[in-house]
Order: C-alpha cells, then structure tokens, then sequence
C-alpha cells in the first residue's frame, strides 16, 4: 500500500493483519508512521494496543482467538503455545476457572519476556508443535505438565492429571516428560501422578473408575489383594466389591494376553473360582467406546454375585 492508501481503504490494511491483529512494523511497511499507530490506540480512538509492537484493528473486546494471534506475533515466528490454552484446544475440559494467561514456549536465545496476558518461557527443549486451527500447539503431554507445574493446587493438578490420562495419555509418558524438563514446580505433578499410579495402575483403570461412578454401586477396593482363609494369595482384583464378592478385572492384551500371561489369567481365575469370589473381565478398550453398556454389565455381575452370597449364607 502507498503512504496514505490504508486510511481510504481499512478493509485493504485488515487483510494484511490476522484477523484483525497486527504488528506495529507491518503497518509501518504498509504505510502508517509508527507515531499514527500509537496515537490511534488512546483511549476513544479505533485502535487497540494489544501487546508491546502489536496492535487490534478496532476497539471491542478480543476474542481469545486475537489475544492468541497478538502473542504468537509478539513471541516471533518460532513459539508454541503451551500450558492450559493448549490443553483445551487439544480437548482437556477439567482445567481451573483461572484469569486468561497465554504460555508461550520459544528458543533459549529468544530475548523476548512475559508482557500483559503472555507468559514467555525461553526453552532449550522446544517440542515439534502441532498445528490445530492455525495455532502451534506443544504436544499434550508437554502442555498438561507445564499447566500443572503452575497450578500450585493439589485438587487442581490432580483432577487435570487424571483426565489427561482418562484421554489415553500412558503414566510412562508424563513421568519421562516430568523427569526430562525443569524440576521448578514439579513436587506437586510428581506426587498425584504417584497417586494415580497407585490407585490405578493404567490409564484402563483411570477408566474402569469413570465407568464405576455411572453405574451407581458402591465403591469397590481398588487395586485390593485378596487372600483365602488360609492366608494364601489369590490375586490383586482391579476391583472388589467386598459385600458381593465381586472381583473386577480390566484384562487388557498388552498385559494378559501374551502367552506367558494368559496362563497367569487362567491360572488366577481359578484362584478365584476355588475361593468362591465371582469375576467379571472387561476389555479396556470397551471402558472408552461401551461405558453405558459395561456400567449395566457391572450392575448385572454385582447383582447376580450378591445373589449367589444370599443363597450361600
């Protein structure tokens, strides 16, 4: 655009912006002095200074899209987003009522810093982004653990970490990402991925618990060894409904079907048989694409073992 053409035509100099957002050295080669930029963004003027060198082509309210837009050209072309706003745009939904921050990872030899609603850290571990919708992503494993180093609650990083892995996110993966990154705020990740690791040793399990709360049964023992009379070993149940006698098993292929593991499994549900405690198997799997249909069988298993306890008293 020629010196002046941007003020008969805004529609033209729109087109060069991102959807409206826009550097103050872009406008400048298009023609508008540095000084026109600053003095449009006063307050009752049209413009809007977003972030420092860029600015919104109205005065209303941005939208989160243009707040993400104004800080990826602040941070340069290299950033990623990461933290809660990454999350979300890769799905996550428990993630905390906090005010708006944009975490933005770039280069270590990046000399930009935080400013406004932009959180910058400079990385010598810049992931590969995934690009949703136009924006650079960093990978969720990545975005879940850098939100969760932030968080500072223990409610709130659980909560995050146990859907994240619900999602299909393995424990190995946050646990290598944990060790491989910053140890700065990182006590509170590392303990309630050791509790979720305790109380459920697979993300299966994560499910299998989802899948407990819509059936509306009482809560089993997780991850419970059961003993005979004698005081010898039956089997760890994934689940135990003590007042059925009801153990659940979440048999998936990776960690019953080998050879060597499906003797284990045979071998561990007559175990069960011989003590007289009912299993119900499920595949992993079905937790995600059946949870309404494995709820009902889980009710169905219950029912039939308290029944089968009534006629044995």
């Amino acid at each position: 655009m020629k010196t002046g053409d941007w003020a008969r035509d805004p529609e033209g100099l729109y087109q060069h912006s991102r959807g409206g957002v826009i550097t103050v050295a872009r406008l400048g080669e298009l023609g508008v002095p540095s000084m026109t930029c600053y003095r449009r963004c006063r307050p009752g003027k049209p413009w809007q200074r977003l972030l420092p060198g860029v600015v919104l082509l109205s005065s209303g309210v941005p939208t989160r899209r243009q707040l993400i837009d104004a800080a990826l050209l602040y941070a340069g072309p290299d950033a990623v987003v990461t933290g809660a706003v990454s999350c979300r745009r890769q799905g996550l939904r428990g993630m905390p009522d906090h005010p708006y921050l944009l975490h933005l990872l770039v280069p270590l030899e990046h000399k930009v810093g935080s400013s406004g609603h932009v959180l910058i850290e400079r990385t010598t571990r810049l992931p590969q982004a995934i690009v949703v919708d136009g924006v650079p992503l960093a990978p969720l494993v990545r975005s879940v653990l850098d939100c969760c180093r932030r968080l500072g609650s223990r409610q709130d990083v659980s909560a995050l970490l146990a859907e994240t892995v619900q999602r299909g996110t393995s424990l190995p993966e946050l646990f290598a990402e944990l060790d491989a990154g910053s140890s700065r705020g990182t006590a509170i990740p590392r303990e309630a991925l050791h509790r979720i690791a305790d109380g459920a040793r697979s993300a299966a399990e994560v499910d299998a618990m989802k899948v407990w709360r819509m059936s509306g049964l009482p809560e089993p023992l997780w991850n419970h060894e059961l003993r005979d009379e004698d005081g010898e070993y039956i089997a760890t149940a994934d689940g135990y409904f003590v007042a059925a006698g009801l153990a659940w098993e979440i048999d998936s292929y990776d960690f019953h079907f080998g050879k060597q593991q499906y003797a284990a499994t045979v071998a561990r549900n007559a175990r069960y048989a011989a003590a007289g405690i009912v299993v119900l198997q499920t595949l992993p799997s079905r937790l995600r694409t059946e949870p309404k249909r494995v709820a009902e069988e889980l009710v169905a298993a219950h029912r039939a073992a308290e029944a089968r306890m009534r006629r044995a008293a």
